[in-house]
């Protein structure tokens, strides 16, 4: 069964690529805003659903994995910074706080639309940041297309107090155990030839 991962993330790539299965990459395209009166959960768990659904309507005899991720600081989402100037700026709300980062995920059969979803969280306590530390921080690693400007796999995690969650991944933007999950119920087996 060929397994597509409907996303354009360099970051979701390679974490898919741990798994060892063969997979494709392919942009859902779709319209990511946030709906009225939705919450932060809702908005992600909708989000993969709608990403693994625009691919597997053009894509039959596959799985494909559609997942979103957002950073919720008391619930109000930090997006991409796309600017230093818009990175600090979100740096500076975050010092001293506590960050969720609520990963949706869905993993959809092409042919049936049967899915598994789910939504995982996992917070960060973040150190009181001074001016010094995030200059040094936005000059040490390309942060500016990472929710809340974090990317905990490189030099954020020199931000941290402390975190709390099930799947490290997750961070990162795809929770690999719930992935290796439902790719097993749709009988892929993960880590064999």
């Amino acid at each position: 069964m060929k397994v597509i991962l409907a996303s354009s993330s360099v970051f979701r790539k390679q974490l898919l690529s741990k798994l060892r299965i063969p997979f494709k990459c392919i942009s859902p395209n779709i319209d990511e805003s946030r709906q009225k009166n939705e919450s932060v959960t809702s908005y992600v768990k909708r989000l993969s659903i709608q990403k693994a659904s625009k691919v597997a309507e053009s894509h039959s005899g596959c799985i494909v994995i559609g997942s979103d991720e957002v950073a919720d600081l008391n619930n109000k989402i930090l997006g991409k910074p796309l600017t230093k100037s818009n990175a600090a700026k979100q740096l500076k709300m975050i010092s001293g706080n506590k960050v969720v980062f609520r990963t949706g995920l869905c993993v959809m059969h092409s042919d049936t639309r049967r899915y598994y979803s789910s939504v995982n969280n996992y917070t960060i306590y973040f150190k009181h940041l001074d001016n010094k530390l995030i200059k040094s921080y936005l000059d040490a690693d390309d942060v500016l297309r990472c929710a809340a400007s974090i990317r905990i796999e490189g030099a954020a995690i020199n931000l941290v107090k402390s975190m709390n969650g099930k799947d490290p991944s997750s961070i990162m933007g795809l929770p690999l155990l719930k992935v290796m999950e439902y790719l097993e119920k749709f009988g892929v087996n993960v880590l064999s030839k």
